[in-house]
């Protein structure tokens, strides 16, 4: 591993003030101490607390969106950002504390010693760390399940919003990324484009502070919408 590899950290944030500082401090001090060079670069999606002002007194690049552009618009920005910049690899992780930093290192491992343009961290390999609940482990087996249909190809974790790209990959999605709830359909734009994409075991945190936007009853509704995501990706020419 080359530490001359330049890599994007992309933290999309909407009303993250508990944890945002937490998470950028933790980048910078993984940076610092395994030599890996890492660039925290938060989008703020448009936040209504004091995420604002506490990313621009941090250490990193701070992209403030002018309107809510939910997840997959805040995370686009980013990996846009990350082309336009030079930046080798961009990683995405959630601004909430789920995703620690420390784990960063081993997808970009997995990367170059796999040859993949696409490292995802799944909590369902070796099945350690946070594993979310019970409801929501249903609906990503059930994922799990569809995606295998449509690829021929086995995705543990595809809500996993931990995840390694390449620059090919970046500049696949500068194109076009999808927006409300990108994981899922992600995996079907990098299968259609022949790209190589793999797990590896990583230990998730339970968040910090705030709430999912997936509750229980908006988990149906959820899978449902991200069924049919799924299925227009794959039909899509």
């Amino acid at each position: 591993m080359s530490s001359q590899q330049k890599i994007a950290v992309v933290i999309p944030a909407y009303n993250e003030e508990a944890s945002i500082a937490t998470v950028v401090a933790e980048v910078n001090r993984v940076s610092k101490e395994t030599g890996v060079a890492m660039t925290p670069v938060v989008v703020n999606d448009c936040s209504i607390d004091k995420t604002r002002e506490i990313i621009a007194e941090l250490d990193c690049i701070a992209l403030n969106l002018p309107i809510n552009l939910g997840i997959g618009g805040a995370v686009q920005t980013g990996f846009k950002y990350a082309l336009l910049n030079g930046f080798d690899f961009a990683v995405q992780i959630d601004g909430d504390g789920q995703h620690p930093p420390v784990q960063i290192p081993l997808l970009l491992n997995a990367i170059h010693q796999n040859g993949w343009d696409v490292a995802i961290g799944s909590r369902f390999i070796t099945k350690e760390g946070f594993q979310s609940t019970f409801m929501r482990r249903v609906g990503i087996s059930y994922f799990e399940w569809l995606l295998k249909l449509l690829t021929g190809k086995t995705v543990k974790d595809a809500t996993s919003g931990m995840r390694m790209f390449n620059r090919k990959t970046l500049a696949l999605f500068y194109k076009y990324y999808p927006d409300e709830y990108p994981e899922p359909e992600a995996i079907i734009l990098l299968s259609k484009n022949d790209l190589k994409f793999g797990e590896i075991p990583v230990h998730m945190s339970e968040r910090m502070g705030g709430e999912s936007s997936i509750r229980s009853f908006g988990s149906v509704y959820y899978m449902f919408k991200v069924t049919l995501a799924i299925i227009f990706s794959y039909l899509r020419k």
